[in-house]
């Protein structure tokens, strides 16, 4: 994996019901160079996103089937992306369409986490390329 360096846009927010899971993607995303917080709930994680959008919000399936609208409340950083994730032996409940046409991607982890870091990393690339991250004027071209 590719280390990436620290930028205010680089928080990802984990949300599911399996901390153990959870705590296993924030150390891999905490690995590269990105901040993860982690909420237990679709409530706690808008709370969460609203002091300071993420750049990526990893939303566990059952979750956004469940309370769609919720999961679409979840406020994202400009360019930030929806995945969603769930685990190789569950059964997949049907989502919204207004929640598919949303969502970046949808994982099954563990087994794809490599290409969840590769998808942090996309989105992260995509926000600098089209100016959506924040941006940082020089002193001598800041207006008094």
């Amino acid at each position: 994996m590719v280390h990436v360096e620290r930028s205010p846009e680089m928080t990802v927010l984990l949300v599911g019901g399996d901390p153990a899971q959870l705590e296993g993607l924030a150390q891999s995303f905490a690995a590269v160079g990105y901040v993860p917080r982690v909420a237990e709930s679709l409530h706690e994680a808008r709370e969460l996103a609203a002091d300071s959008p993420p750049l990526l919000a990893v939303v566990e399936r059952e979750f956004a089937a469940d309370a769609s609208g919720e999961a679409l409340a979840i406020p994202l950083a400009p360019g930030g992306a929806l995945v969603l994730f769930h685990g190789a032996a569950n059964a997949l409940a049907p989502i919204s369409p207004t929640l598919q046409r949303s969502v970046m991607a949808e994982l099954t982890l563990p087994l794809e986490r490599n290409r969840l870091m590769a998808l942090a990393q996309h989105v992260q690339e995509r926000v600098r390329a089209t100016g959506r991250g924040k941006r940082s004027t020089p002193p001598e071209q800041q207006a008094f």
